[in-house]
């Protein structure tokens, strides 16, 4: 699930009086949430197979790879002691898949406005997962190009993606039955504005998590920042010969970086709509993202097609947070049971 919000993706600058992270965030979860997220697997297990009947079978949601990309992601030595568990406890290198996709229901063409998904396996792992504790051999994070979601949880999201599925004028419909008429109209305005944002391409982007994970004892949301290095914002709209062209010049890095929760009314940890304000939690960086060259071998973009990228395949250490990452978990996996990869 991955509604996007708004936001640059300036770099962060650290304050001297930003407060210090803190471990007293708390999950909230409804009573009504465990029957709400079966309703929205179910109903995203409908949209998937009718897509599928169209496209072929896929996924429900980022249907259309870019690009499938080995990696390598280096941790540093002396982090900051909030930041060193699970993944990032101590400094070491492991090797990485790189999902580049579309985020829509459909196989479109990229010059159409989309959200853009950059998903990351690492792998070499070896810990308690988030999933019911079973051990899990890889860590993944799932990044977009927006820093926050455009809804505060999962609710008017689901309804966005199921009548937008039946065309402009279902999705108008909603948003008028949802809104009434004139908070349709401020809502249309809204999308537009996200959906329409220039995208600068997957070399040159900043990709957010928009959603926490846990680290150890505390809580953070994700950024992947490309390094100036990776070259300028595309000015075309075929996102995988524009990486391919940079890759054959040079390698692409990204520094990947966590920003914390300091407290429940400047970063909370249920409402996805807020963007954490970088002056109060800044990002601290904890990785290097190296790519070095495009893969260029069909049978890896068909293993990686058929992968499954989750945010629940995680340690234990890094489990998802807040009622969107709940949803997430119910409707990934009826993603992946719906196109045959539960097991992958």
């Amino acid at each position: 699930m991955t509604a996007p919000g708004s936001g640059g993706a300036a770099a962060s600058k650290p304050s001297s009086r930003a407060p210090a992270p803190s471990t007293a965030w708390r999950e909230r979860v409804g009573d009504d949430e465990a029957r709400r997220h079966e309703e929205y697997a179910r109903l995203f297990e409908r949209l998937q197979q009718a897509k599928s009947r169209r496209f072929g079978n896929g996924r429900a949601l980022h249907r259309k790879q870019v690009l499938a990309l080995r990696a390598r992601l280096e941790v540093p030595a002396g982090l900051p002691a909030h930041a060193r568990h699970g993944l990032f406890a101590a400094p070491g290198a492991h090797d990485a898949w790189i999902r580049l996709s579309n985020g829509g229901t459909d196989r479109a063409p990229d010059r159409r406005p989309d959200v853009r998904g950059f998903a990351i396996k690492v792998l070499g792992v070896d810990g308690p997962g988030a999933l019911d504790g079973a051990r899990t051999d890889c860590q993944d994070f799932l990044l977009i190009n927006h820093e926050a979601f455009a809804f505060p949880d999962s609710r008017d999201f689901v309804g966005l993606v199921s009548a937008a599925a039946g065309g402009p004028l279902a999705l108008i419909g909603w948003l008028a039955r949802r809104y009434g008429p004139i908070g349709a109209l401020g809502r249309v305005a809204h999308l537009r504005r996200v959906f329409g944002r220039p995208f600068a391409g997957f070399a040159a982007s900043a990709f957010h998590s928009a959603a926490p994970i846990a680290c150890g004892p505390y809580a953070a949301r994700v950024r992947l920042v490309p390094a100036p290095a990776n070259g300028p914002a595309s000015r075309g709209a075929d996102w995988k010969a524009d990486v391919a062209g940079r890759l054959a010049k040079a390698p692409l890095q990204y520094e990947l970086q966590l920003q914390f929760f300091v407290d429940e009314a400047a970063t909370p940890i249920e409402d996805a709509s807020v963007n954490w304000p970088q002056d109060v939690a800044p990002y601290v960086t904890v990785g290097r993202l190296t790519i070095a060259a495009a893969a260029d071998d069909p049978e890896f973009e068909r293993r990686i097609e058929d992968a499954v990228f989750d945010p629940w395949r995680a340690l234990a250490q890094h489990r998802p947070l807040g009622e969107v990452m709940r949803a997430r978990r119910a409707v990934y996996y009826a993603s992946q049971r719906t196109r045959g990869a539960a097991g992958g």
